[in-house]
Formats: C-alpha cells, sequence, structure tokens
C-alpha cells in the first residue's frame, strides 16, 4: 500500500522535497504521528508532523533555505523546529529522540534516538506510526507497536504504563481523540487513566499546560462529548 499517493499534491510535493533534501544529508526522515492516522482513516489533514533520524533542527534550516521567504523557529531544548513557509503553510520538525521524566507532568530531558524508540515515547499507539519519506525508502511503513491494528479495531491505546504518569495531559488527548474519532478506550488503557486521575497527576502539571490541551478540545466539533468524558473520568478541571 502506498500511503503516501493519498497525500494531495502540495503536500506530496513538500514531503518528497524534504526526504531529498535528508537523503542528501545523510539523515532518514518520516512522516509520523497524526498525519500517518489521518492517511490510514482516508481522512484530510494538511498537516505536516516529520521526524528525522539526524537533526531535524539542521533539516528544518535547509528545508526553509530551499523555500525563499519561510521562517524558522528552533527549540533547541526539545531538538525541534517549525518552517512557515510563504504561503502559511507550517511543517513541523523533530529529531527522533527518547524522552525521560525526573517527575509526572515534569517536561521532559531529550536525547537523539532511533524511529523506533521516537515512537515508543508517544501518547497512544494510532499516533505512534512512521512512513519513511526518502526516495529510496518511499512510502515504508513502521509500526512497531500495533498502531494500525488498533485503528482498524477502533481502540485508544497507550504504549506502556506509565504514560498518564509521565504525561498527564495525555489524560485530556484520549478524551480528544475519542470523542472525535469515535473510538473506544482499551480496558487497559481506561485503568491506567483512572488509576493516574485518582493520584490527582492533573494537579502535577502547570494551569496553562491544562488549560491549552484543552483549548484544543473546544476547537473539535466533538468538544462536549470530549468534556462529558472528562466528567466521567472525573477529570474535568473548569479553566480559570
Amino acid at each position: 500500500m502506498d500511503l503516501l499517493s493519498r497525500l494531495n499534491p502540495e503536500s506530496s510535493f513538500l514531503v518528497r522535497s524534504i526526504g531529498r533534501l535528508a537523503e542528501e544529508q545523510g539523515m532518514r526522515a518520516y512522516l509520523v504521528g497524526g498525519p500517518v492516522r489521518d492517511l490510514l482513516l482516508k481522512s484530510s489533514n494538511t498537516d505536516l508532523d516529520i521526524t528525522v533520524e539526524g537533526s531535524g533542527i539542521r533539516l528544518a534550516r535547509a528545508f526553509g533555505a530551499a523555500f525563499g521567504g519561510s521562517k524558522v523557529t528552533v527549540y533547541p531544548a526539545f531538538k525541534t523546529a517549525t518552517v512557515l513557509l510563504p504561503d502559511g503553510r507550517l511543517v513541523d520538525f523533530a529529531t527522533a529522540r527518547q524522552e525521560t521524566y525526573a517527575r509526572g507532568g515534569a517536561f521532559p530531558a531529550v536525547k537523539p534516538a532511533g524511529i523506533r524508540q521516537d515512537l515508543l515515547r508517544r501518547d497512544f499507539t494510532i499516533n505512534a506510526m512512521a512512513v519513511a519519506i526518502g526516495p529510496k525508502t518511499w512510502g515504508k511503513i513502521t509500526d512497531p507497536y500495533g498502531g494500525a491494528g488498533d485503528l482498524k479495531a477502533k481502540r485508544i491505546r497507550v504504549l506502556h504504563d506509565h504514560s498518564f504518569l509521565d504525561d498527564p495531559t495525555r489524560i485530556l488527548r484520549a478524551a480528544r481523540f475519542k470523542a472525535r474519532l469515535g473510538f473506544k478506550m482499551e480496558a487497559k488503557t481506561l485503568r491506567l487513566l483512572k488509576s493516574a486521575v485518582a493520584m490527582k497527576v492533573l494537579d502535577t502539571i502547570r494551569p496553562q499546560r491544562y488549560l491549552k490541551d484543552f483549548n484544543k478540545i473546544l476547537k473539535e466539533p466533538t468538544s462536549l462529548e470530549a468534556i462529558g468524558c472528562l466528567k466521567e473520568w472525573d477529570a474535568f478541571k473548569a479553566p480559570a
């Protein structure tokens, strides 16, 4: 299956350009996360999230230079960058990385890693897939944690038992994706979520972080359903 053939022409051109640039610089680039999920679901998505085995920042700068008038914003602590194209489109670049958390709710410490390790740090299996975009590897899917199977089963599942403890905002994301996609929570994942809520993990994050993810819920057509999930899980906090 050539999943990337489902990209619209504009996105396909950008993705091919990024893949060529990465290969020229001895790096491997992948389309990752939400865009891959939505391509598998045949849903429209113009977001481009690129992860690089190499330096995401260096590739972002090369890509920005190739498209005159682009603005590159770099976030060195997280080894990421965004490129704002002249037409207003935004492309996110990240170095494939591992994350470690000093405590629950804290921002992670990151270090470079391979694509499989990078996917393991993500929130849910349905968002933990990658598609190679280099000319020699174009279209090769990496799905080490069963994301495609969970998509088919319409199931939301975390990748490890500490997921909600490491990043409590994943509780809000679970509600958002459950409502948007009409999926069910995998039984163990729901138990882990409720256990984390009972441990008051949401109190470990700054109100601004909660509000950022809550605002994403409010922008969804299914926001009421998502808020209903949060209330059912005792995870609803009225924004100040």
